[in-house]
């Protein structure tokens, strides 16, 4: 009887954490952004949607656009792989953005009332720790 107590337990609670992690990214906003004299892009990610906005300021046009329900579960893969509060102390692979050579670029993430922020890198060279899901974000705006 106690092993079938510790079975269901089990079941039930793992069960319950990977709903929770799913509901924790529709909670989460996140915002990649990368700029250089003259290039702007934006895209934030906010419960199961897109926004690319390629102007800075509010006066550009926002692209608006659904994440399938593939491309949403390898978002949270992602996401649940990356380790918050480490964020900031990434360190950029290259520094081609120190001489024009590639547009800065910033992930931010804001999940649970906090903000996490990295620090600058060129765009299209991400940290090896978020490059996964910097490339996904990324590709949103190509489509």
């Amino acid at each position: 009887m106690k092993l079938f107590t510790l079975i269901l337990l089990s079941v039930f609670l793992g069960k319950s954490c990977s709903s929770q992690t799913k509901s924790d990214l529709k909670i989460a906003v996140l915002e990649y952004t990368a700029n250089t004299r003259g290039f702007y892009q934006k895209i934030s990610i906010k419960n199961q949607m897109v926004r690319v906005s390629k102007e800075r300021g509010d006066t550009g046009i926002e692209e608006e656009i659904k994440i399938s329900d593939a491309d949403w579960k390898e978002l949270i893969g992602y996401f649940e792989s990356i380790e918050l509060d480490s964020l900031a102390t990434l360190k950029a692979p290259t520094q081609k953005r120190f001489h024009d050579g590639a547009a800065i670029a910033n992930l931010k993430i804001i999940y649970q009332e906090k903000t996490y922020q990295s620090t600058a890198f060129d765009h299209g060279f991400p940290p090896e720790k978020i490059n996964k899901l910097v490339d996904k974000i990324n590709s949103f705006a190509k489509k």
